[in-house]
Parts: C-alpha cells; structure tokens; sequence
C-alpha cells in the first residue's frame, strides 16, 4: 500500500468557514480547452487520439474524422458555452493544454478579455504517470510559458489529464507560483497536503459532475441527463452547507457540452443555480485565494 495515502479527510471536523457573501457552497465551472492538444499524427505525436464521438483508433494514417471532431469544440464550442456563461454571470476557469492554446490563439486572447482564468491542464491532452521527472519539469516549465505569452498571466493552477505522477506536486512547488492543483478526486472541499517544507494546496475535481459521461459509457445521453445528475449533487452539497463549507466543480468540454442537443441542459443547470440561495459561483483561483486567507494549514486535523 501507498503510505502517502489519506483516507481520513476531515472526519466531519470541518473549518468554520464561509464563502464570500456568507455562502456556504462554492460551485466551480471548469471548461476544458484540449482541441489542438490531442493525440495527432498529424502533429508530430506517436499515435491518433481514439476517443471522440465515437470510439475508434486509426493506425498508421492521419485520422481526418477525429481531428475534425475536436475541431468543433474551438470553432462552435467554445462560443456558444462561454457566451451562455457570460450571460448567466457566472466567472470561469479555462483548463486549458498550453499546446491547445499555441493552436487557437484568439481563445487565450478572449479569456484575457473576459476575465475568465486559465488553469495549465499541462503540455498536451496527456497523462503524467510515469513520466520521467526531467522531461515532466521542463513540460510543466513550457506550459507556464506559453500560458503566459498568449494569455498574458501565468497559470496559478494545475490539472493533468488522467494520473499526475508521483512527482508533479513536488514539481509544481519547485517551480513556484502555484497556489493550487486539482489533481485529486477524494473531496468536496479543499485541503492542504505537506509538499517538501511547505502547505500546499489542492481544488479537488469531480468526474461524475462532468459532461465527459456523455463520451464515457454514455451515462448521459440527452442534456437533461447531465442537468438533472449535476442539479441533484448540488442541492445535496447546499444542503450539507448550511453546517460545513462545500464546493462543487463541474467540468465541460468545449466539444461535448457544447454540441446543440446538449447545450440545453448546462442552461437548464444555470438556470437552476441562478434561483437558489447559498451558493457562490467562483473561479478556482478566487476559491483557493478565500481558502488560503481564510484557512490556515493544521488549523483543522
């Protein structure tokens, strides 16, 4: 067994805190920005992307099919999601692979416009497990940089996609600027953990709030799927609210949300948010900024 494992958490001994405007649920929306970052061979990469709309892998030949598939998300996608978004005033993080960002430019251009945050969901739509440590510090390095050249700040979160390697948050301390990662599925609230000689924090994220089930084993079919499951988990968390802190991430994908039959129902979900009392809708950086001015490491065991 891993010894670095935690299974207890907070134990129910949560910190007396409140989000701002005396909130008890923090809800973060999360859009994943990949399109450009996937696997491709036609950029250069060992093998195609075989997840899409459909599940297939082409051998040995570009895969025209799935790049377009991906395109949609940069070309339609993306407008129509942020757009909805705006209107609902709600702030936003952008998880997005630096290499996505080098292919659509006018993306980070636009989320600087509009305020909305960029978190580094790292080099390419790839996992870190495993990764040699060199090879993984200077992919964390070329993101930060390329983040900041084309959006004009450097990330102050991280997310891998799938697995982070046993050296990433190390990595990430090492590098510095940092406030938090989401590289963690174990809570509904934010926590410390103690990298070399100092707290660090992590924005855990959730894979069932996720527009991702209508690609994995097709959970959610019609808009209302993802609406109805995600409506339920945040009226179980506002209730849990009223007596300990809570927050909720919900995770898009510019290519999946964003698709016009299933549009529909991350309004229906906004909609639904909109008329409820008690929830603050933050970006992960305003979320992890309150917590750390606000919870100090150890104050809760």
């Amino acid at each position: 067994m891993n010894a670095t494992r935690d299974f207890s958490g907070y134990r129910w001994n949560y910190p007396a805190l409140r989000w701002p405007g005396d909130a008890g649920l923090a809800v973060s929306f999360v859009l994943n920005v990949e399109e450009g970052a996937e696997l491709s061979l036609s950029a250069g990469d060992e093998r195609n992307e075989s997840r899409h709309e459909v599940n297939h892998e082409v051998l040995g030949a570009p895969d025209l099919c799935m790049e377009s598939q991906f395109e949609y998300g940069a070309r339609v996608g993306y407008w129509r999601i942020t757009r909805l978004l705006m209107e609902s005033g709600v702030p936003l993080t952008l998880n997005a692979c630096a290499r996505a960002l080098e292919a659509t430019p006018w993306i980070a251009s636009d989320a600087a416009q509009q305020g909305f945050e960029v978190c580094c969901h790292g080099w390419r739509w790839e996992s870190h497990a495993g990764m040699a440590e060199n090879e993984e510090r200077e992919r964390i390095a070329r993101s930060v940089e390329t983040i900041h050249r084309l959006h004009g700040r450097a990330p102050v979160g991280w997310h891998t996609k799938s697995s982070a390697s046993v050296n990433t948050r190390r990595l990430l301390v090492e590098h510095g600027g940092f406030l938090y990662d989401s590289d963690a599925y174990n809570d509904d609230l934010p926590y410390y953990v103690q990298v070399a000689d100092r707290a660090h924090l992590v924005l855990p994220y959730a894979f069932d709030t996720n527009d991702m089930r209508f690609f994995d084993s097709f959970a959610y079919v019609r808009g209302d799927d993802f609406a109805d499951y995600a409506i339920d988990a945040f009226e179980c968390l506002l209730r849990e609210s009223r007596d300990a802190p809570r927050m909720m991430s919900i995770g898009l994908h510019t290519r999946i949300i964003g698709r016009p039959g299933r549009i529909g129902g991350l309004a229906k979900l906004l909609a639904h948010i909109r008329q409820s009392r008690g929830a603050w809708c933050a970006t992960r950086e305003q979320i992890a900024r309150h917590w750390l001015a606000n919870v100090k490491p150890g104050a809760v065991s």
